[in-house]
C-alpha cells in the first residue's frame, strides 16, 4: 500500500499505491501502512528528508466512505483519530523536512495528509482539483483540515473552502496559500526533492545552541499569527457573525456539518493546534454518527455512483457510441436537450414546425455560450464549435443518420403521434425514438410507432442543460437493448439516469405532485399560506409548495388533474388540490407565475408576495397547526407515494427512488430521499405516524401493506 525507498542522499520516498483501486483512499489499512512507513523514516538517522507521493494518476481522493458509513463506535473513531493526529504532529515537529509531491487531484483526507507536510508542490495538471468536499456528504475534514487550513489561508478564505466544498485548481490553491509551488507535470517529485535537500542542508548547520536545525510548520514557530487576524479581531468577528447568519438562511438548520465546521474553526483558532485537533475530533465523530451524514453518504455517493455506473443497464448489450441525434421541438426543453448533447460533442438536428422556431432554439444555446465566454469559462472558438454542431431545420429528412431522435413537443397525444410517424419514416430501422413527456404513458404513445421495441421515454427536467437527472421510462414493448442504448446516451451527455416502468406520471411527476397537492390541501383546510410555504422551506425543500405550484403553473396542475379524471373515470379519487386549482384557474384566473398572478403576486418593481385575496377564498382557521405538523405532512406524503410506486413496480429499486427525488425535484439530501427518510425514522415509527395522519387527514396517508410486512419481518430498506 505504501512503497518505501531511501535514496543515496537520504531522501525517503513514501509512495501511496493502494492495490486493486484506481485511486488512493484513506482507510484503516492504508492509514496503518502509512503510519508504519512514516515512523520508520522518522526513526532512521540516515533519512534526512521525507517525500510523500502517489503511484496513481491522482494523489489521494479522500477517506473511504464505506468505512465511514459503517462506523458507529464513537470511542474507536476517536482513538483512531488521535493516533493519526499524533503521527501528523510527529511529521511536523520531529525536525526532518517533509514534502508532498501532488501529481493530481488531492481532496479531503488526501489534502489533509499534504497539509501535514512542510512543503507542497503540485503538478500543473489541468484536471487536478484541491479542496475539502466533506461538507457535501454531511461531514467535516477530520484529519486536521479545519485547523491547518485557516492557519495557512486565513479564517475567511478557509471557511469558504471548508463550508462550500469547492474544488479549486492548482493555480488557485497556490494563490490561497494551500500549496507552495506549481511546476510542469512530471517534475513535481524533482521539485519536492530539491527543496528537501536544501532544507536538510540548512538543518545540518548547528544553530547558536549548537544543535541541528529543525524544519517546522508556521504554527509551531515562535510568534506565529493567523493570516488576516484571529477570531477576536474585528475582521474575525465579522466573518463569524455574517457566516452564522448566511448559514442559517441557506440550510434552515438542517445540515449540521457546516455549523460544526464554523465551531471547529471558531474554537480551534483561539487555542494551540493540538487542542484544536482534539476539538475537531469531537465534532467529526459526532457528524460521522449522525443520520444526516449516513443519509448523504448513502444517497449522494453510493446510490449516485450506482446510477452513474449504469448498475441497472441490461447486460450483454454492446455499448452504443452516439455521434448524431435528432431533437423534435425547439422550445425551451428541446433547446436545452440539444445544448446538452452538443456540449457532449454530438451533432444535433434541431427540428421545429417553422425555421424561425428552430433558429430560436439554436439561439438559446448561443445565449448560454455568450455568458460562459464573457465569464472566461470558455474560449470563443470552443463556443463556436459547439454552436456549429446544432443544425436548425424543418425537414424530417435531416434526421437521416441519427442514432436517436428525442421528441419534446406539446403534451398532445395526436401531435406526438403525428411527429412519431414522420420521424420513423426518415430514420434507420434500428434508431431509437424517445419521448420527453412528463405525464403521458409511454405505452400509449408507442401505439403510433411502427417499432415499439425501439420506443422509450426520456424525461428531462427543466432547464435541461443544467438539471442532472433523466428519468428513463420503459413502455410495455420497449426492448432491453433500447433501454441499454438509452442509458448509454444519458451517460454520454453527462446526466444521471434512473429507470422506471410505465405509469401515469411515472415516478418523479407523480411523487413531486403530492408535495404540491398536500400544500393546497393545507390551504383549503384553513392553514395560513405563509405557514405552509415556510414549513416547506424549513423541511429542506427548495421552495414552499404554493410557490412551487406557481412556478410549474397552477393551470398545468389543473389540466393534469382534469385529464387524469377524464381518463380514469369512476376510478379517480378526488383531491382537495383539484378543487383549489379549479377555483384559482377557472374562477379567479390566477394561473401562476407565468401570468403574473397565482398564490403569489409578481410585481415588476418589487419582490413577489402572497396574494392578499387568499384570505378571502381560503380563510385561516382558528388554532393553526404547529410548524412540525405541517412539515410532517409535506414530507411523509412523498415517502408514502414513493412506496406505492415501489409496490406497483413503477420504480425498479429504492436506490433509484432516492437518487431521482434528490436530483429531480430537490428533495432534501439530509433526509436521504423519500425511502431514506423511512429508513432513518424506522419503518415501525413511520407507519405509526402515517396511521395517525390517516385518522386525522384522510386515507391518502394510510400506509401500504408492504410496510406492515416489513415490520412483521423485522426488515428494512437498506442494510446500513
Amino acid at each position: 500500500m505504501i512503497n518505501y525507498a531511501v535514496d543515496k542522499d537520504g531522501i525517503a520516498t513514501l509512495e501511496w499505491d493502494l492495490p486493486g483501486r484506481s485511486q488512493n483512499v484513506l482507510n484503516e489499512q492504508t492509514m496503518a501502512a502509512f503510519a508504519e512507513a512514516a515512523q520508520k523514516a522518522l526513526a532512521d538517522p540516515a533519512v534526512k528528508g521525507i517525500l510523500v507521493a502517489s503511484a496513481k494518476a491522482d494523489f489521494i481522493a479522500g477517506g473511504d466512505l464505506d468505512m465511514l458509513l459503517k462506523a458507529t463506535d464513537a470511542q474507536a473513531m476517536s482513538d483512531n483519530l488521535k493516533l493519526w493526529h499524533r503521527l501528523f504532529r510527529a511529521l511536523e515537529t520531529t525536525g526532518k523536512p517533509v514534502a508532498a509531491a501532488l501529481n493530481g487531484t488531492t481532496l479531503g483526507g488526501g489534502l489533509e495528509v499534504a497539509l501535514a507536510c512542510h512543503y507542497r508542490v503540485a503538478a500543473d495538471n489541468p484536471k487536478a482539483r484541491f479542496g475539502f468536499p466533506e461538507v457535501t456528504l454531511g461531514l467535516l475534514p477530520g484529519a486536521g483540515g479545519t485547523q491547518r487550513a485557516p492557519r495557512l489561508m486565513g479564517i475567511q478564505a478557509a471557511l469558504m473552502l471548508l463550508t462550500e466544498g469547492k474544488r479549486i485548481k492548482a493555480a488557485d490553491a497556490l494563490k490561497q496559500g494551500l500549496i507552495h509551488a506549481v511546476v510542469p507535470a512530471g517534475t513535481e517529485r524533482d521539485a519536492a526533492r530539491a527543496w528537501l535537500l536544501e532544507q536538510a542542508a540548512k538543518n545540518a548547520v548547528p544553530g547558536r545552541d549548537g544543535k541541528p536545525g529543525k524544519t517546522l510548520q508556521p504554527w509551531d514557530q515562535k510568534g506565529f499569527k493567523i493570516p488576516g487576524g484571529g477570531v477576536m479581531t474585528p475582521g474575525g468577528m465579522q466573518t463569524f457573525m455574517a457566516g452564522n447568519a448566511m448559514l442559517r438562511e441557506k440550510t434552515q438548520g438542517n445540515y449540521p456539518a457546516p455549523k460544526h465546521i464554523l465551531s471547529c474553526v471558531f474554537e480551534g483558532m483561539q487555542t494551540d493546534i493540538d487542542t484544536g485537533l482534539a476539538i475537531e475530533t469531537r465534532y467529526f465523530v459526532n457528524l460521522v454518527r449522525s443520520p444526516e451524514a449516513k443519509n448523504m453518504i448513502r444517497s449522494l455517493f453510493f446510490f449516485m455512483q450506482e446510477a452513474n455506473k449504469l448498475a441497472r443497464r441490461p447486460k450483454d448489450v454492446p455499448v452504443q457510441k452516439f455521434t448524431k441525434i435528432g431533437m423534435l421541438g425547439a422550445g425551451m426543453m428541446g433547446a436545452g436537450i440539444a445544448h446538452a448533447a452538443a456540449a457532449a460533442g454530438l451533432e444535433v438536428v434541431l427540428l421545429d414546425s417553422t425555421q424561425e422556431g428552430a433558429e430560436k432554439g439554436k439561439a438559446y444555446s448561443a445565449k448560454l455560450l455568450e455568458k460562459r465566454v464573457a465569464r472566461g469559462q470558455m474560449k470563443p472558438e470552443a463556443a463556436q464549435a459547439l454552436l456549429a454542431r446544432i443544425k436548425p431545420t424543418t425537414d424530417y429528412r435531416d434526421f437521416a443518420g441519427c442514432e436517436m431522435v428525442i421528441e419534446a413537443v406539446f403534451e398532445d397525444r395526436a401531435l406526438k403521434a403525428d411527429v412519431t410517424k414522420k420521424t420513423e419514416a426518415a430514420i434507420a430501422a434500428d434508431a431509437i425514438f424517445a419521448s420527453n413527456t412528463s405525464t403521458l404513458p409511454i405505452t400509449g404513445l408507442a401505439e403510433a410507432s411502427s417499432r415499439p421495441a425501439n420506443f422509450i421515454g426520456l424525461h428531462f427536467f427543466s432547464p435541461a442543460e443544467k438539471m442532472p437527472l433523466v428519468e428513463i421510462i420503459l413502455g410495455k414493448q420497449t426492448s432491453p437493448a433500447t433501454l441499454a442504448r438509452a442509458m448509454d446516451f444519458v451517460r454520454a451527455i453527462g446526466k444521471t439516469p434512473i429507470v422506471v416502468n410505465d405509469a401515469r406520471g411515472f415516478y418523479t411527476s407523480r411523487v413531486f405532485g403530492t408535495y404540491l397537492s398536500e400544500g393546497m390541501a393545507l390551504l383549503q383546510e384553513g392553514v395560513a399560506p405563509a405557514l405552509i410555504d415556510n414549513a416547506g422551506r424549513i423541511s429542506g425543500m427548495p421552495v414552499g409548495p404554493l410557490a412551487l405550484a406557481d412556478e410549474v403553473s397552477i393551470e398545468l396542475v389543473h389540466k393534469i388533474a382534469s385529464q387524469t379524471k377524464k381518463d380514469l373515470g369512476d376510478k379517480y379519487v378526488p383531491r382537495a388540490a383539484d378543487q383549489v386549482a379549479a377555483l384559482m384557474v377557472d374562477k379567479l384566473g390566477r394561473l401562476g407565475k407565468k401570468s403574473g398572478h397565482g398564490f403569489y403576486e409578481y410585481p415588476a418593481d418589487a419582490k413577489k408576495h402572497l396574494w392578499p385575496g387568499l384570505a378571502e377564498h381560503f380563510p385561516a382557521r382558528t388554532g393553526q397547526p404547529s410548524l412540525e405538523e405541517v412539515v410532517e405532512r409535506l414530507m411523509l406524503i412523498q415517502s408514502l407515494e414513493t412506496v406505492r410506486c415501489l409496490d406497483e413496480g413503477v420504480l425498479t429499486s429504492p436506490q433509484d427512488a432516492d437518487v431521482g427525488a434528490i436530483l429531480g425535484w430537490g428533495y432534501p439530501p439530509f433526509r436521504g430521499g423519500p425511502i431514506g427518510q423511512i429508513h432513518t425514522m424506522g419503518v415501525a415509527n413511520f407507519v405509526a405516524a402515517c396511521d395517525r395522519l390517516a385518522e386525522q387527514c384522510g386515507e391518502r396517508f394510510r400506509p401500504s401493506e408492504s410496510l406492515r410486512k416489513k415490520i412483521a419481518e423485522g426488515s428494512q430498506f437498506f442494510p446500513i
